[in-house]
């Protein structure tokens, strides 16, 4: 398997699963910043020109959340994805939550804040996406009230994408308001074979 990735970004969702998984994968390096993803050779596996990437003999997989979907039913016996139906469908509806209801409004964040154009920059928006965070934060709070992972007595990719999407939100300063989100963000991120936190990763980037 060969993942195609780039530092801080939501390749660390599907880098952490194949770590935690201990399978051998080939790493190759997308630079965002020299525009590698605008290049024919890249476009070639995924049109949309966005990272990560996994290609799996002559499978391709595109986006975080399917990747790290895809490897939990590769590998059924790791256990990282339920195979009783209940419990798939909460991992598909947290780990959906967390790309959605969590991560949309954190775009909008960092695009306003750093991508877009200044001229195009709108600190209304914001202040909204904060808004909006938090509203969906306060329920995956709730739901972390005497549970260790997001779904069963076990972690599930599910947590990788969460984990990945708090740290994200912690960055942007947006968990001073959610200890429990911040407390399991920082046991998922102690765990022997996670990923670096995004900081880390952009730390390494800049050295």
């Amino acid at each position: 398997m060969r993942l195609y990735e780039f530092g801080p970004t939501r390749s660390l969702r599907a880098r952490w699963t194949l770590q935690e998984l201990g399978v051998d994968f080939e790493p190759i390096t997308v630079n965002l910043q020299k525009k590698e993803h605008h290049r024919p050779e890249f476009l070639k596996i995924n049109p949309a020109g966005r990272i990560p990437v996994l290609v799996d003999g002559d499978i391709v997989v595109p986006e975080s959340v399917a990747i790290v979907l895809y490897l939990g039913e590769k590998y059924p016996e790791k256990g990282l994805l339920p195979r009783d139906l209940r419990g798939r469908s909460q991992v598909l509806r947290w780990s959906l939550f967390a790309a959605t209801e969590l991560e949309q409004p954190l775009w909008r964040i960092t695009r306003h804040r750093s991508l877009y154009p200044e001229a195009d920059r709108s600190p209304a928006d914001i202040a909204l996406a904060g808004r909006d965070f938090r509203e969906m934060a306060a329920v995956l709070e709730q739901h972390l009230q005497d549970r260790a992972f997001v779904v069963g007595d076990g972690v599930t990719v599910a947590d990788f994408v969460t984990a990945y999407t708090l740290d994200w939100a912690d960055v942007v300063d947006l968990l001073g308001d959610f200890p429990r989100c911040k407390a399991y963000m920082e046991r998922m991120y102690a765990r022997p074979k996670a990923t670096l936190r995004i900081a880390e990763a952009f730390a390494r980037l800049q050295s």
